[in-house]
């Protein structure tokens, strides 16, 4: 049985009303300052959750402007805890990019650990010039680094970072919609990188060539082929339901979204 995880990302835009332009900068700042504060910490980042209970998940995979190692504090991270247990979630990841340097990955790979979550999933610069120390952390903490496809226009070059897989603590977090925006069949993809899943982040867009996310079967990638690439090779692991729009709430969407996921789910049974 799949778990089904919100990626909290999709609230990129939250803290800006919902008008940000594709750069990510400005609404990762605004959020992350938003939520710093520890005085109000417990409120909105319980309000956060009470909002992807209430869509149904049990999975979240947090971003991590939503709990920066820039600021979290051992009383931040003790709240995000009881908080997550409260409302009946369990971290299926951190997300994000996770540094050039050993203080910020390390960090990273602390927070994840405080929360039992077993898998970083995005980018991580530091990898390409301190792999023996990524591996290492990786091991040291008890987690796995999934590496995150965005201007990857082919699974070989995901291939190509992941590389021996560090004993098994590297491998891939696909991200359908990317592979889409690149003009790569996504099911394909995960087809050709299925040995390295660790995590999938299903998500659609509305045409190659650009990143405008949408709702599911509204875009051009085949979600419902990758549901059945899935289950033909054996994948059991966290399903994503992923879509940032720059402008608008997504949370009707990703309801909608959602709930297309547990049929295409229930199809293989």
């Amino acid at each position: 049985m799949h778990t089904i995880s919100f990626v909290t990302a999709n609230y990129v835009a939250r803290q800006m009303n919902y008008a940000m332009t594709s750069d990510w900068g400005p609404p990762s700042q605004a959020t992350s300052d938003y939520f710093q504060p520890l005085e109000t910490f417990a409120a909105r980042f319980g309000e956060l959750l009470a909002d992807i209970s209430a869509l149904g998940f049990v999975g979240v995979d947090l971003w991590l402007a939503h709990l920066s190692p820039a600021w979290a504090t051992p009383e931040h991270i003790a709240i995000a805890r009881r908080l997550l247990a409260e409302h009946g979630l369990h971290l299926t990841s951190l997300a994000g990019w996770f540094g050039m340097e050993r203080e910020e990955f390390t960090a990273v790979c602390a927070i994840a650990a405080a929360l039992s979550a077993p898998v970083l999933a995005g980018g991580a610069p530091i990898l390409a010039r301190e792999r023996g120390f990524v591996v290492e952390t990786l091991q040291r903490y008890g987690l796995k680094l999934a590496l995150e496809n965005h201007p990857e226009k082919h699974p070989a070059e995901l291939l190509a970072q992941i590389g021996d897989g560090g004993g098994g603590s590297i491998g891939a977090a696909v991200d359908t919609g990317w592979f889409g925006t690149q003009g790569y069949p996504a099911d394909q993809a995960l087809r050709e990188l299925r040995d390295q899943l660790f995590a999938v982040h299903l998500k659609d867009v509305l045409a190659p060539g650009a990143h405008h996310t949408c709702r599911y079967g509204l875009g051009v990638v085949p979600l419902r082929a990758c549901v059945q690439v899935l289950r033909e090779v054996g994948y059991s692991g966290v399903i994503s339901v992923e879509h940032e729009p720059e402008q608008g709430d997504p949370t009707e969407d990703v309801r909608a979204s959602y709930a297309m996921l547990r049929e295409w789910l229930a199809e293989g049974r």
